[in-house]
């Protein structure tokens, strides 16, 4: 018989209700194909908690009485990334670190193992959408915002909400095999290991419009008509400069080059046209990048799905 794995959640008033439920549910349908988890509720003094739905959560003790641990599991919540955190809370993801064997977060709750100092020198990730702030308040982390989860030694984050899914199919996996993780990730109707990083769940991150008039209007001018001529030597004559300073002020403010911007404001533009209903072959054309198969691998350098597969995976249901 498999030995008992047990998984400690924390949880706090105005945690995600789904950080704590979607592995709660991994965990205990994998009990039903052979594992032996145990989950254990707790809150940093043990009190029952009140989820960002309004449902209570009933907690079985308080984070310095669970014992040892084989997972601690930190739970996020919406408040973190933008408020101070409660120091008990931080003590107590603390506290159960020290009794864990892997600490993990799910979504926001990185912002509570960072203010632990559990992230200090290490690769870790969060929500897309808090990761430059996740940066920004612990330059000693290594933030990487497109991972779905990230296993840095002890310590295991991942991205937003349902990717607390993916984390804990990716342990029952470790633990008990691919099979079985299987048979759960079936069960529940998701994927094994979905495909892409978090860059396909985001909105166009268009590139900023730099100071300098002569750029600012040059850029303007290739977000306004992406399929135009844009090579360095079209570009810096556009902008009545040499191609060494055309160069020069991309760098210096923007912090890339004419040919890496054109790209990300042609695949921006292509993510938009996919998203409102475009085929593959006419999004290529309107973006820029000419035919379908240029398309496909900048599309899959940058989100890790081809266009068809995320169109497919965000078309509207009302278009079926």
């Amino acid at each position: 018989m498999d030995t008992e794995r047990r998984i400690g959640i924390l949880v706090f008033d105005g945690v995600k209700l789904l950080d704590v439920a979607g592995p709660g549910e991994v965990f205990a349908e994998a009990n039903r194909f052979g594992a032996h988890y145990r989950l254990v509720m707790c809150s940093p003094e043990g009190q029952d908690v009140s989820t960002s739905t309004g449902l209570r959560i009933s907690v079985d003790t308080a984070a310095a009485e669970t014992g040892r641990l084989d997972v601690a599991m930190v739970a996020g919540g919406d408040a973190l990334p933008t408020h101070p955190i409660d120091p008990r809370l931080v003590s107590a993801a603390a506290t159960l670190h020290r009794h864990a064997r892997e600490t993990a977060s799910i979504c926001t709750g990185a912002f509570i193992l960072a203010a632990a100092g559990l992230l200090d020198g290490r690769r870790a990730t969060t929500h897309w959408k808090h990761a430059a702030t996740l940066a920004r308040a612990h330059p000693a982390v290594r933030v990487d915002p497109d991972a779905i989860h990230v296993t840095d030694g002890p310590i295991l984050t991942c991205a937003g909400v349902t990717a607390g899914i993916d984390l804990s199919l990716a342990l029952v996996e470790r633990d008990h095999g691919p099979e079985l993780a299987r048979e759960v990730a079936r069960s529940l109707v998701v994927f094994l290991q979905r495909p892409g990083g978090q860059s396909q769940f985001s909105p166009a991150m268009r590139s900023p419009l730099p100071r300098t008039a002569p750029l600012h209007q040059l850029c303007a001018a290739i977000t306004a008509q992406p399929a135009g001529d844009y090579s360095v030597t079209a570009l810096a004559a556009l902008a009545h400069l040499s191609a060494r300073q055309l160069t020069r002020l991309f760098r210096d403010e923007l912090g890339t080059s004419p040919a890496k911007y054109v790209e990300q404001i042609r695949v921006d533009t292509a993510k938009d046209l996919l998203d409102s209903g475009h085929s593959v072959t006419a999004a290529a054309q309107d973006s820029g990048f000419g035919s379908p198969e240029t398309l496909r691998r900048v599309f899959l350098q940058h989100f890790g799905v081809s266009p068809r597969a995320y169109q497919r995976r965000f078309h509207s249901a009302l278009r079926e």
